[in-house]
């Protein structure tokens, strides 16, 4: 069975097989958790499990199988074998592009459930069907799922690479630079000035590096790395506590796996460790 994900908006007519449920409870995604594995449920309907919903939206299908997702009215009690886990403990339980989708899900039972009323106009909002959005009958005013693009970048200057860390992180942790990208700006801009405004040093030939949506609240980041091309680091005492270069071969405590700073900074630490250019 394939895991490609076609997404959708408009629910099945008369589906009579089980679907595949992101069910939500205040941020936390309800999971069958055995010895095992740990899997979403997978029924006709959530009832069957003596769940109640606030609202169900229909997502398309992963794997041949259709999807939706769920805000639970209340969970007085789990059924038997389930379990509530936030959206960062599913990387590693699911699949990826499972635990991805699961933050898609939620993004989007967010975005529908913040706007059920027109913020021009007050009026309830409607769901359009053939799209996702929702739309006021009263002025026309018409809302989608937001999307914040935010950059991350790693400067590069020989063999080191200049980490950051922030005060409400572990002890010990860094991770590569990052900021949102504000209105009018290209995303080059926005590299530029965030290296300039928290660390105080400037850069050249930005390269793309890759990109990963980030659910929390609804995150794009787009990573980028650069070679050093002069200033001396000052951290802002703000955004960053700390700013070092690191030489490749002696890096720091980490970000975890799932986040593509922490891909970003294996890939281009491997590449100047065996001597090649980025």
């Amino acid at each position: 069975m394939s895991d490609v994900y076609q997404p959708s908006v408009t629910p099945p007519a008369g589906r009579d097989e089980p679907a595949l449920w992101f069910a939500f409870h205040r941020g936390e995604v309800l999971i069958a958790q055995s010895e095992e594995q740990a899997r979403l449920p997978y029924c006709l309907d959530l009832s069957e499990l003596g769940l109640s919903s606030v609202r169900n939206l229909y997502l398309g299908t992963y794997g041949g199988k259709h999807c939706y997702v769920s805000e639970l009215e209340h969970v007085d009690e789990l059924p038997h074998g389930h379990e509530l886990q936030g959206l960062r403990a599913l990387f590693g339980m699911v699949d990826e592009t499972l635990a991805v989708l699961a933050g898609r899900a939620f993004q989007i039972m967010e975005w529908d459930r913040n706007h059920q009323y027109c913020s021009r106009c007050g009026t309830p909002t409607e769901a359009r069907g053939s799209e996702r959005a929702r739309a006021c009958p009263q002025c026309r005013y018409t809302v989608y799922p937001p999307i914040s693009p935010a950059i991350m970048i790693l400067i590069v200057r020989g063999r080191e690479i200049l980490l950051a860390r922030k005060k409400e992180w572990a002890p010990g942790r860094y991770s590569a630079l990052a900021g949102f990208v504000e209105p009018g700006e290209k995303l080059e801009d926005t590299a530029r000035r965030e290296t300039r405004e928290e660390v105080g040093v400037e850069i050249e030939n930005l390269r793309y590096f890759g990109s990963q949506p980030w659910p929390f609240p609804h995150s794009l980041m787009i990573a980028f790395t650069a070679d050093y091309a002069g200033g001396e680091v000052r951290p802002d005492g703000v955004e960053i506590e700390e700013a070092r270069w690191f030489d490749v071969g002696q890096l720091p405590k980490l970000p975890p796996g799932i986040s593509i700073s922490r891909r970003m900074i294996d890939a281009v630490s491997a590449r100047l460790a065996r001597g090649e250019p980025l």
